[in-house]
């Protein structure tokens, strides 16, 4: 699972999802990418998952960029817990991601096997995605 090794906080307020992406919006790696049309938390296991997916409808073939990484820690309190008495504790991973995000490339595919590989992908996700190709 992706985690980062060490952070300044443990704890780390929730944040907004206010706008589109500024950085990584283009296919830079690779050939095709699978670009986000919502914001959301993506967890470390839904990223693992999707990478499970890509690299088993590649075949030995082709090569993967991950481009979101999970550094932003989400808390949970225990269950049956009264309010107050402070923030949870660290329980995952996840990375922000706004529209217009790519979050996967890759290359070494034909057109109609990235789809499908992104299709599958996709089927991992909680956002609505669109695949992409690099433009030239």
């Amino acid at each position: 699972m992706l985690s980062p090794k060490r952070v300044k906080y443990r704890k780390q307020q929730r944040g907004r999802m206010k706008g589109a992406a500024s950085g990584g919006t283009r296919v830079s790696f690779g050939e095709y990418g699978l670009l986000t049309l919502e914001s959301a938390w993506i967890t470390a296991q839904q990223i693992e998952a999707s990478r499970i997916a890509l690299t088993r409808a590649l075949k030995k073939g082709g090569k993967v960029w991950i481009r979101i990484f999970p550094d932003k820690p989400f808390t949970k309190k225990p269950a049956e817990t009264r309010m107050g008495k402070g923030k949870g504790l660290p329980e995952g991973w996840v990375a922000v991601v706004k529209p217009g995000r790519v979050m996967f490339e890759l290359e070494g595919l034909s057109l109609e096997d990235a789809k499908k590989a992104f299709t599958l992908v996709s089927h991992k996700l909680p956002v609505r995605s669109k695949f992409i190709a690099r433009e030239e």
